[in-house]
C-alpha cells in the first residue's frame, strides 16, 4: 500500500510539470496566437523587430438564405360585410321573413309594408300610359293623312312621356314597400316584429357575411413595408384553434392615435363556426428577403455606434459591415448587410480594426458556441 501511495505522488508530479511547460509556452488557444508569440519574442529580446505582427482570429463564411421574418400582431375577428338594413318608406309591417340566425341569399324580399294606395297609384299610372300611348298613335295616322299639324303629334308624344314617368314614380313608390337584402349572408338583429308601425330609415335588421372572416389588427410603421396584400398569414384564435389565411388590405394611411396602419387578413370560414368579435394572434410572413443567421455574441459596434460585424475578405484586411437586424430566432440573429465573398469573425473581433491584415482560422470558428 505505501509504494502505491508513493507511485501516485510521482504521477501527480510528473502531471503538475507539464502543465507549467504548457501555460509557459502561451498558447492558450489559436486565436490571437499569433500576436501573443510576436509579443513575447519581443520581450525576450527587444533588439529583434518582428517583421509583421498579425493577430490571428476565427473566422466563417456565412451561408446566405431567404427568410421570411414572422410580424406578430393582436387582432379581433370581423365580418367579410356588415349592413343595416332600415325602411325605405314608413308604414305597418304586412310581412317579415327574418329570424336571428337565419341564412338569407342576395335579393330575396324580407319584408313588406303595407301601401294600398301606392299600388292604386301604380295601377292608375299605368292606365294612363296606356292612354297616352293610343293616342299618340292615332296622332301619326292622322299626320301622316295630312289630317293633323305636326304639333298635334309633338303634344300627344310629350303627353306619352309625361305619363311613363308617372309609373316610374309610382312603381318606386311600390318598390320602397319592400325590404331586399344586399347580399347572402347571416342574420344577426331583428328590431321589429310583424304589425309593426315603423318610420322611414328605422332599423329592421343586421346582416353578416362570415365567409370569409376577417381579422382586421394594426401593423407598426417600422413593418408595415414588410406586409403586402397577398402575404401569407397564421391566425390563432382564443380557442387555440389555427387558421391559415392571406392578408386582403393594409391601409395606406396610419392612424392619428397610433402611428399604425390596419390591416386586414382573410381565412375560410364554411360552417359559420367562428364568430365576429373574438380574439386573435396573427402573425405575417413577411416579404423573403436574403440574409444570414450569425450567433449572437459576434455583433460589435462601430466607432460611431452602428451595429454590425467585422468582416474579413480575401486580402484577410479586417473591415466592419453594418448589419440590419430582421429576426431573432432560436438559431441565432438572422441579419441582412453582410457583403459577399467574405468571412465572419466569430472570435476575435473587439481585438481588430478597420484595415488590420489578420490570420484567419476557420477550424476555431468551428469550435465557437
Amino acid at each position: 500500500m505505501f509504494s502505491n501511495i508513493r507511485l501516485h505522488r510521482v504521477v501527480a508530479l510528473i502531471v503538475l510539470i507539464c502543465a507549467g511547460a504548457w501555460i509557459a509556452t502561451g498558447k492558450f488557444a489559436a486565436v490571437g496566437s499569433n500576436q501573443a508569440n510576436a509579443e513575447a519574442a519581443k520581450m525576450a529580446d527587444p533588439a529583434v523587430e518582428p517583421a509583421v505582427i498579425l493577430r490571428t482570429v476565427a473566422g466563417m463564411t456565412p451561408v446566405f438564405a431567404e427568410h421570411a421574418r414572422k410580424i406578430s400582431l393582436s387582432g379581433v375577428t370581423a365580418p367579410d360585410k356588415s349592413a343595416t338594413l332600415a325602411a325605405r318608406s314608413t308604414g305597418v309591417v304586412a310581412s317579415l321573413d327574418l329570424a336571428k340566425g337565419q341564412l338569407v341569399t342576395q335579393g330575396s324580399i324580407v319584408m313588406q309594408l303595407e301601401g294600398p294606395e301606392a299600388v292604386a297609384n301604380a295601377e292608375i299610372a299605368q292606365i294612363a300610359l296606356d292612354q297616352r300611348e293610343r293616342d299618340l298613335a292615332l296622332a301619326e295616322r292622322l299626320f301622316k293623312g295630312g289630317n293633323t299639324p305636326e304639333t298635334q303629334v309633338t303634344n300627344a308624344r310629350s303627353a306619352r312621356d309625361a305619363a311613363a314617368a308617372q309609373l316610374t314614380l309610382a312603381k318606386a313608390t311600390v318598390d320602397r314597400l319592400q325590404l331586399k337584402v344586399p347580399f347572402s349572408g347571416t342574420v344577426d338583429s331583428v328590431e321589429v316584429e310583424a304589425g309593426e308601425w315603423v318610420q322611414m330609415g328605422a332599423t329592421i335588421a343586421t346582416i353578416l357575411t362570415l365567409d370569409p372572416i376577417l381579422v382586421k389588427a394594426e401593423v407598426s410603421e417600422l413593418d408595415v413595408g414588410q406586409v403586402e396584400i397577398g402575404s401569407a398569414a397564421q391566425v390563432t384564435l382564443v380557442s387555440g384553434k389555427k387558421l391559415d389565411g392571406t392578408v386582403q388590405f393594409v391601409a395606406r394611411e396610419a392612424s392619428s392615435a397610433t402611428r399604425t396602419f390596419p390591416v386586414e387578413i382573410a381565412f375560410s370560414n364554411t360552417d359559420k363556426t367562428i364568430p365576429a368579435g373574438m380574439t386573435a394572434k396573427v402573425e405575417i410572413l413577411a416579404k423573403p428577403v436574403v440574409a444570414v443567421t450569425v450567433p449572437r455574441s459576434i455583433i460589435t459596434l462601430s466607432d460611431q455606434g452602428e451595429i454590425g460585424l467585422r468582416i474579413v475578405g480575401a486580402d484577410n484586411i479586417a473591415q466592419f459591415a453594418a448589419i440590419q437586424v430582421l429576426d431573432d430566432t432560436p438559431e441565432g440573429l438572422v441579419v441582412t448587410g453582410v457583403p459577399q465573398g467574405v468571412r465572419i469573425v466569430v472570435a476575435g473581433q473587439d481585438l481588430v480594426r478597420n484595415g488590420d491584415q489578420v490570420v484567419v482560422d476557420e477550424a476555431a470558428a468551428v469550435a465557437q458556441p
